[in-house]
């Protein structure tokens, strides 16, 4: 298994962060073009996902799904059953807007390694990163190719990027994780931005939204405060690309950062009629 994650997501990332860093010169903005480049190929996930939360938020607003929560509101086992009966009539998954959480897992595991690999230092470690490097890539690098740049400068702005972050002050005993810091509070501003109103905060999909907007930003700060820092870059560059997209899409929802609540319109059979005529 770790072979083929190796040969599928770990050598591409690779190859491609060196051939980045082979035109540009600089291994952090070389993460950062990077990780555009995987937000933009990542874009019909993302256009897919927005598609089905809108699904959802209209399906939640509908006069039906209202009743079944009135009518069931004391059996909880019954809700349920009648939830996923109109959830299977219409074709909507109250997991959807969990798969690009989903797929970015493999991606950011792939990406730690690949970082990790491309600024090996020891000789077993250039010796296998020179190994790596696809057949013919050095044929289109400019000056000497690929492997006369490596060992690769890994300092980038105050940071290594191959080493975790902190910025340490003279007057407090410990360094401060700045880049961490970042990584919490945009990923909890993303979260934030992106998520759609409710019409009932109590259900299945609004409670699970509710506590992926909660896990994410401590989970990813963790990560940002125990590996390397190259991550943490890709962490903040992707979350303020998605909020871009989100943002040119005309999904931000502005409301929800700063603490607006707005709940969906309520639209009976008649007006989903009208709206598909």
């Amino acid at each position: 298994m770790g072979n083929i994650f190796d040969l599928l997501i770990v050598n591409p990332f690779t190859n491609a962060l060196l051939l980045i860093y082979a035109f540009i010169g600089n291994f952090g903005v070389a993460i950062i073009l990077f990780t555009i480049i995987i937000r933009l190929i990542t874009y019909p996930i993302m256009a897919q996902q927005i598609k089905s939360s809108s699904a959802m938020q209209e399906l939640m607003a509908s006069e039906e799904w209202l009743k079944i929560q009135e009518k069931y509101k004391n059996e909880k086992e019954k809700l349920a059953q009648e939830q996923m009966r109109i959830y299977s009539e219409k074709g909507v998954s109250p997991f959807s807007s969990c798969l690009p959480t989903l797929i970015q897992f493999p991606i950011l595991i792939g990406f730690y390694q690949s970082i990790v690999r491309a600024i090996g230092v020891t000789p077993l470690q250039l010796l296998s990163l020179v190994r790596g490097i696809y057949p013919g890539l050095e044929n289109i690098t400019p000056n000497a190719g690929l492997s006369a740049l490596l060992p690769i400068q890994s300092q980038f702005l105050w940071m290594n990027l191959g080493q975790p972050e902190g910025v340490k002050l003279d007057f407090l005993p410990f360094a401060i994780p700045v880049l961490a810091i970042i990584v919490g509070l945009t990923t909890y501003f993303q979260t934030k931005l992106t998520m759609q109103p409710s019409a009932n905060p109590n259900d299945q999909s609004a409670q699970m939204n509710k506590m992926m907007g909660l896990y994410m930003p401590v989970l990813l700060f963790y990560f940002s405060l125990n590996f390397a820092s190259g991550l943490a870059v890709y962490f903040i560059t992707s979350n303020l690309a998605g909020i871009a997209q989100y943002a040119a899409l005309g999904k931000v929802n502005w409301k929800n950062l700063i603490g607006v609540k707005s709940a969906p319109k309520v639209i009976d059979a008649k007006s989903r009629t009208s709206k598909k005529n």
